[in-house]
Parts: C-alpha cells; structure tokens; sequence
C-alpha cells in the first residue's frame, strides 16, 4: 500500500468531511484522490518503455540524453537533458476510467509564460473511429507526488491511447492503471525511424499548454511517426559535442532549428562543422536546416527585425556552402512565416501560444512530407 501524504488543508477536508463543507470546489482535491490499491492494476512504465527516448543507458530512464553526456556537454545543457520533453506511451484499454501516478524531478512546476499543465502535466490522447488522436485529458499538477484518474466516464470501446510526458519538467516514475478486469496492453515504441529535432525552448515546447501541444508532438500524430524532442531551452547552439551524439542516432531526418538562440557569428562559425559531423556516419540522411522565427511584434523593434536578417543570411551562406562542399540531401526551410504575420501567436513575441504551436506545424508539415517522400 502506497504511503499517503496530506497538505494541511487536505487534512482540513478530509476532518470536515469534504470541500463543500470548507465551501471550495471538489476540483481542488482531484490531484490525491483515495484510490484502493486492491481495485487498481497499476503498470510501471519503466517495464514498457517509452517512444521518442533516444538512448537506453541513461542515469534516469526519462532523461533524454546519455549518463556519458554529464561533463561532455555542458551544464546548462545536460540539466535540461534530464527533462522528458517528447517522451510518450501508448497502450490499447478498454477501461472507462485510467489512473495516473507518478513523481516529478523539480519542485517547480510551472513558469511565469507557461501553465503546470505544459511544464509537468501529463497529456492524454485516443485514436476516434477514423483512426485520428485526439485530445482526451490533462493532469493538472500542483504536487510532485501525483496520484489522480486522469479520464473517468469514458465512452465504451477500446481504443489506443497516447500519453505524452512532461515538457520542462522531469520523471523519476511513472504509473498507469485501470480497474481490475479491464484490459490494458502496452504497446512497445514503433520501430519506424523517428524524425530528431534537435533546437531551443521552441522546439522544448515553450509555451504550449499542453505536453501534445508542443509542435514537434503534433508532427509526430500528423505523420504518424515517432519523435525524439531534443530542444534545449536558450541552449541550442549547434555546439560540436551535441553533433557528436545526435550523430549516434538513426533518424529518418534530422531538423535543426538552433537560430533563435544564435547570433550572426556563431551561425557562420558552427553551421558547416555541425552538419558535416553528421555526415560523418549519415551520408544521406536529410537534413533540414531551419531559420530563426519572426518576433511577433518585430515591425515595431527595428533591431529585431536587423538580428532576423544577419542570422538567415549566415544560415543561408553556410548552407550553400555544404551545397557547394558536394554534402547531398540537405534541405532549407524560411522562417518568416512560423508564426503567421498577425502577431497573435506568441506568449512573449518569441515564444509560440498553442495557436503559434499549430502554425509552426502547419509550416513544417509540407516541407517533412516531401522529403520522407524521396526516402
């Protein structure tokens, strides 16, 4: 039996017999409801295993990187790695109500410019009768320790589910469960070849409010492929040691969308040994390079509309020089329209809304169709 742990207006409630005793909302106590562990077939993720985790020999299951990354990357970098940003599981059930629970890495669960539900939810969705996923339920976190269903009631038939794990947070572990006699069967990560992004908070997810809802996640239902999300918030910089293990992948493309946390210089100088690292071991795997995002409130802040200039003209320049360097199946993507041009895409200007999560994949879409066409 699982130890139980109350807040003191938890305990408040539980003496007084419930919320509307205390007058509030039962809602505020649906994240520690009193599940009975004898009515519950709970399944631990770690025995399942995730889709869109790229390494096996990690220091915690969900981080995204290598124990051998710790001190070959640096620290801003590996402590992002230990965020599960991309992560999902997904499972067939029948079951009318699924359980969670599971425990978060970081006290801080949510950020000034993006909600709980984004930063340490878990995000759940189900194939409909025409075989789409769509949305079914969020948690809503307020605690490191979870314990919550996180669908009740659902309508009868059995489905396969998708549960995408936390975006800036990470998981030391993970739960799902049904009521005893329902039926639940993991489904082990596809063995397609994913599509790796590799880039900066954008491509960590910042600011969706949801973890489903991070672009690179809506790609990977679109195109019906698995993901590996290797966002980094400020911190993609096309650095060496990064191609070094990103090199040790197998994708299906690589997409590197690193300009918004680059300057003029640094874009001139890494771009070229980035990529041909890469093609050290992949000589024709695609690979897309992606300019930097508008501001959305660009017309009115001159030198952000000068930065966005010297940043894709430095991409550019590099890129026709591997052009000219004989490196094959390089592709170029712009960014002016990754936000659309009416400025209501963004959190902060820079930082997509789940609007601006939308149009950044309906930009990236086309351009991911026609080169999985040729490969």
């Amino acid at each position: 039996m699982k130890t139980k742990y109350y807040s003191r207006r938890q305990f408040t409630f539980q003496l007084l017999g419930g919320a509307i005793t205390l007058g509030l909302s039962p809602a505020l106590f649906a994240q520690k409801p009193l599940i009975l562990e004898d009515e519950i077939d709970w399944y631990d993720v770690k025995e399942i295993g995730v889709e869109g985790k790229g390494w096996s020999n990690t220091q915690r299951y969900f981080d995204r990187f290598p124990s051998k990354a710790e001190g070959m990357v640096r620290d801003a970098v590996w402590d992002l790695s230990r965020h599960s940003a991309g992560m999902c599981l997904r499972f067939l059930s029948d079951s009318p109500n699924i359980y969670i629970r599971y425990n978060l890495f970081l006290e801080r669960l949510a950020m000034p410019h993006m909600p709980a539900t984004g930063v340490s939810g878990m995000d759940l969705y189900a194939n409909n009768h025409a075989g789409m996923d769509r949305w079914v339920s969020v948690v809503r976190p307020n605690n490191q320790e979870i314990e919550t269903a996180i669908a009740k009631g659902l309508s009868p038939g059995s489905r396969r589910y998708t549960l995408y794990l936390p975006l800036f947070n990470g998981v030391n572990s993970l739960e799902v469960g049904v009521p005893k006699g329902e039926s639940f069967k993991a489904l082990a990560p596809r063995k397609e070849k994913p599509i790796l992004f590799y880039g900066t908070s954008i491509m960590h997810g910042a600011c969706a409010s949801r973890p489903g809802m991070a672009f690179p996640a809506i790609l990977g239902r679109r195109l019906r492929r698995p993901t590996i999300n290797l966002g980094f918030s400020g911190n993609g910089r096309m650095e060496i040691e990064i191609a070094a293990l990103l090199a040790e992948q197998d994708p299906c493309v690589y997409v590197i969308d690193c300009l918004p946390n680059m300057n003029e210089m640094s874009i001139t100088d890494r771009t070229v040994p980035f990529v041909k690292k890469l093609r050290e071991t992949h000589e024709k795997t695609p690979i897309l390079l992606v300019e930097d995002r508008s501001f959305t409130n660009t017309s009115f802040f001159p030198n952000r509309k000068y930065r966005h200039q010297k940043s894709r003209a430095a991409l550019k320049k590099s890129y026709i020089e591997l052009i000219d360097a004989g490196l094959g199946n390089l592709y170029y993507m712009d960014g002016d329209h990754l936000l659309g041009h009416d400025g209501e895409a963004a959190t902060d200007g820079s930082h997509p809304s789940d609007l601006g999560m939308l149009r950044y994949a309906d930009a990236y879409e086309p351009v991911l169709r026609s080169i999985l066409k040729q490969f």
